[in-house]
């Protein structure tokens, strides 16, 4: 009786943690998880059912896309231009390959690049949601990053969908060279688009955004929100004293210290997530119909 008690715990503990997908590779592994900040252990189906945020000091376990979109959406959603795939067109080789790089990444991951595009219903209301993944060559932005950003921004103005990007990322990816630096202009480029035709973009920082990302699309949303002590810059925060030859404040690049100096409009805890977007949503599709409504009426 002892042993099949046992056995049913393990039971129900290890079913609570079965995914539904193959994709949620980003998320820990395991019956248990030790919280990096204070190093509480909880079981993983806790730590999912509390959208894998530590229940004693609520930090935010780093989680994939496919984890933002079974967060946001109400529980179908499309995925898009996945056969949009990275290729090593300049013969790129370090310590191996790029080509290797690549085809290690996707065994990895089984993930087809860093950023997945969906489109779906947040409590009704249409959202194109763009996220990254840093399992994939640490979330680095390459061409099929800015390609995907690009046709869901095409897919956002003919459908009049609002976007949001979740940005998580090392920064460029150096193994595409220049053309990955092109992206920086490409994707910003094309969200103009969006604000030309009043269409909201929602800028979505997550723990780290560094880099080329944080020098583009990521900081050029009509709302640029974060997760609770995310880390957010351009360089390391090493590079920077080396460069500027002075101490730096503490916890210069969190989320917390951006939100007191300017740089984001609020910071969003990831249970909060939906609701909020849904607010958001609400606010900017009054805001479109008034401004219609004016247009017709000056007409």
């Amino acid at each position: 009786l002892k042993n099949d008690a046992i056995m049913s715990w393990f039971t129900r503990l290890k079913d609570g943690i079965q995914t539904a997908t193959k994709y949620k590779k980003e998320a820990p592994d395991g019956l248990w998880h030790k919280c990096p900040s204070c190093n509480e252990m909880t079981t993983m189906k806790e730590l999912k059912e509390n959208y894998y945020l530590c229940p004693k000091c609520d930090y935010h376990t780093r989680i994939g896309s496919y984890d933002y979109f079974d967060i946001i959406f109400d529980g179908k959603y499309s995925i898009l231009f996945e056969e949009i795939v990275s290729e090593d067109f300049l013969q790129f080789y370090d310590l191996k390959s790029y080509k290797d790089r690549l085809t290690s990444a996707r065994k990895k991951s089984h993930l087809t690049d860093a950023i997945c595009v969906a489109v779906g219903k947040v409590n009704k209301k249409s959202l194109c949601v763009t996220a990254m993944d840093f399992t994939f060559i640490g979330g680095s932005m390459g061409s099929v990053v800015g390609e995907r950003i690009s046709k869901a921004i095409d897919f956002c103005l003919e459908n009049r969908t609002p976007l949001l990007i979740i940005s998580k990322s090392g920064g460029a990816r150096m193994m595409e060279s220049a053309f990955s630096l092109m992206q920086m202009a490409k994707t910003s480029a094309k969200l103009t688009l969006l604000a030309q035709n009043r269409i909201p973009y929602f800028s979505l920082m997550t723990n780290p955004t560094t880099g080329r990302v944080t020098a583009s699309f990521a900081m050029i949303g009509d709302l640029n929100i974060a997760e609770p002590g995310a880390l957010i810059g351009f360089a390391g925060p090493r590079v920077i004293k080396e460069t500027i030859k002075r101490d730096l404040p503490e916890g210069f690049q969190s989320s917390e210290f951006l939100l007191d100096h300017g740089f984001l409009d609020f910071i969003v805890n990831r249970r909060d997530l939906k609701n909020k977007l849904d607010e958001l949503l609400t606010i900017f599709g009054k805001v479109e119909v008034s401004e219609v409504e004016e247009e017709s009426e000056s007409t």
